[in-house]
């Protein structure tokens, strides 16, 4: 397995093996991506394989150009106003964390969609990314780089110790800017919904197209339509429980647990009621409470807690707005108590 930082030459490495029907983790705004050629059935079967991924869960469809949306799918098969809504979106919010769910085309190997005849597909922001994507034929099937159902990898260094030899090879791009998944949007129906809260807000979507369901909220989890949908994922290797501002500050102090505040006012008012010893293990999102570095923090600090001698974490929801709906997604579906 090849570990290299981002530069030109390490970029083009990747797209050879890539183009050779490799995989290779690389960096996106979001989180890192595993990423095969996606007109390529047997490299995307790799991915499966690597992470133990399940073929009834699909993957997303990387893209470096908004031209590029008529190579992956079939806009023909959309209605009037879907197309309008997607010209909208993509105009104002591509490339960023969105993933729009839209009539797959048939040059998109079926195991890429889990069969399905729509596919997400995403324009991510990532400057390494877009090259990658660009030298490799313009698309790239990607999840998270991890083990299915752990959490997700914001830092090169999260996939190697998780992935290891399992891949070809990995480009360290450093920590990523937004540390949570992608937006996942279904335009394809009468009602637009939401399948995946993520680094695109409800609110800012809203603002261009209208109103939007939670459909992330009633999804049939057995058969998910995107990534991220079933009821068990991003779960760290220590039992997580995700609970309300009131419950946490109710939650007595247990040994060998740890506490993750969403702001520092929580935590204060926490240690000044429960009054812990200074062995105890706590971390909070945001000191100040913003959403914003909230969430590029807690798949970091997660990753940190597993490794700590802990047996098990109580989490904090974040005010549910913003991108906190996509925060508290993640604590429910890693929870054991979801």
């Amino acid at each position: 397995m090849k570990y290299l930082p981002v530069t030109v030459e390490s970029i083009e490495q990747a797209a050879v093996i890539l183009r050779g029907g490799g995989i290779v983790a690389f960096p996106t705004e979001t989180v890192y991506g595993l990423g095969a050629d996606a007109f390529n059935a047997q490299a995307i079967a790799k991915i499966f394989e690597v992470k133990g991924r399940p073929h009834f869960d699909p993957l997303i469809i990387h893209i470096a150009a908004t031209e590029a949306l008529e190579n992956v799918a079939n806009l023909s098969l959309l209605s009037e106003e879907a197309r309008k809504k997607l010209f909208l979106l993509a105009e104002n919010l591509m490339p960023g964390p969105l993933s729009i769910i839209l009539p797959k085309n048939e040059k998109i190997p079926a195991i890429a969609s889990a069969g399905l005849p729509t596919a997400a597909i995403r324009f991510p922001s990532h400057p390494a990314a877009i090259k990658l994507i660009s030298l490799c034929g313009g698309a790239l099937a990607a999840p998270s780089a991890n083990p299915f159902g752990s959490l997700s990898p914001t830092r090169a260094e999260h996939v190697r110790d998780k992935l290891g030899d399992k891949i070809d090879m990995i480009l360290d791009g450093g920590q990523t800017q937004i540390g949570l998944e992608s937006t996942v949007l279904d335009i394809t129906g009468q009602r637009v919904k939401i399948l995946r809260p993520g680094g695109t807000t409800k609110e800012a979507i809203e603002k261009l197209i209208g109103n939007v369901d939670d459909g992330f909220l009633s999804a049939k989890t057995d058969a998910p339509l995107s990534p991220g949908q079933l009821k068990s994922h991003y779960a760290p290797l220590k039992p997580l429980s995700a609970l309300s501002r009131q419950d946490i500050l109710r939650q007595s102090y247990e040994k060998d647990s740890a506490f993750l505040f969403f702001d520092s006012g929580t935590r204060d008012e926490w240690i000044s009621s429960q009054k812990p010893p200074k062995t105890a293990v706590f971390r909070v999102l945001s000191e100040s409470g913003q959403a914003l570095t909230a969430a590029g923090r807690l798949f970091e600090i997660l990753h940190e807690l597993e490794n700590c001698s802990i047996l098990r974490i109580f989490a904090q929801f974040a005010p549910a707005e913003g991108l906190g709906e996509a925060i508290n997604d993640r604590l429910r579906r890693g929870s054991v108590l979801s």
